[in-house]
């Protein structure tokens, strides 16, 4: 019967030939390697909170979420205690992975069609403890408000007043929303839609928050808006993390 020789740190089985010897360090090394990998990995998904900018159909340019996240996500690890990962992730509405996100991030400038199915899920996810921010990067309204339409046909957008706890729960808004980028000169409104009492949906509208999350040199916002910006960002995402 064959049996294992180790004359040295590499091991060697005995084949019925002895002068073939099958050399297992190479199996070692990519044992060793999968398991560095595998290592890294849960290091990188062992923060507390990993948020997700959602990926839409419909030419409404969704990757307006993706890229202020990092700039975001850095603004809250800084002036929290919230361990959010430094990196958002990318998330379709038709995944599986959207119910392990407990705040999902949209944004856009044009139109937005979600499918039966997309609209089917996201409601699912909302009214089992899921929380969506929308953010109005100038074109998005009307188009947003007729999918919300698809997710909650019973339901509308309300503007939340400016007592509501949102707007104190981290930092300390008064009136409301701060104004981040002028697109048709008027006052930005913050709504929201509900569901059992709960606010599960946030719509920032005539502010744009998330220009404000750009580097600088992007839409050269000035400094003390882009402050605001932060500020209120992370009211958002306290808000959601403490219902």
């Amino acid at each position: 019967m064959s049996s294992l020789a180790f004359s040295s740190p590499v091991g060697y089985r005995n084949l019925k030939d002895t002068s073939r010897r099958v050399s297992v360090w190479p199996l070692v090394v990519a044992i060793v390697a999968i398991a560095v990998c595998a290592q890294a990995t849960v290091a990188q998904d062992a923060h507390a909170v990993r948020i997700a900018a959602v990926k839409y159909s419909g030419g409404g340019v969704w990757y307006q979420a993706q890229t202020p996240l990092p700039n975001f996500l850095a603004f809250v690890r800084e002036h929290t205690l919230l361990d959010v990962a430094p990196q958002p992730d990318v998330v379709e509405l038709t995944s599986d992975k959207l119910f392990s996100y407990p705040f999902v991030f949209l944004s856009g400038h044009g139109n937005i069609v979600l499918t039966e199915d997309e609209a089917r899920r996201l409601r699912r996810y909302l009214e089992n403890g899921g929380f969506l921010y929308i953010d109005d990067d100038y074109g998005l309204d009307e188009y947003i408000r007729r999918e919300m339409k698809k997710v909650f046909p019973e339901r509308d957008f309300v503007e939340l007043p400016f007592d509501h706890e949102i707007y104190h729960t981290h930092f300390e808004f008064s009136n409301g929303l701060p104004k981040i980028h002028e697109h048709d000169n008027q006052a930005p409104q913050g709504f929201g839609i509900f569901h059992e009492g709960r606010l599960v949906v946030f719509y920032t509208y005539e502010t744009n928050i998330s220009d404000g999350w750009e580097s600088p040199e992007v839409h050269n916002t000035p400094q003390d808006r882009r402050d605001a910006a932060f500020r209120m960002g992370t009211n958002i995402l306290t808000y959601a993390m403490m219902r």
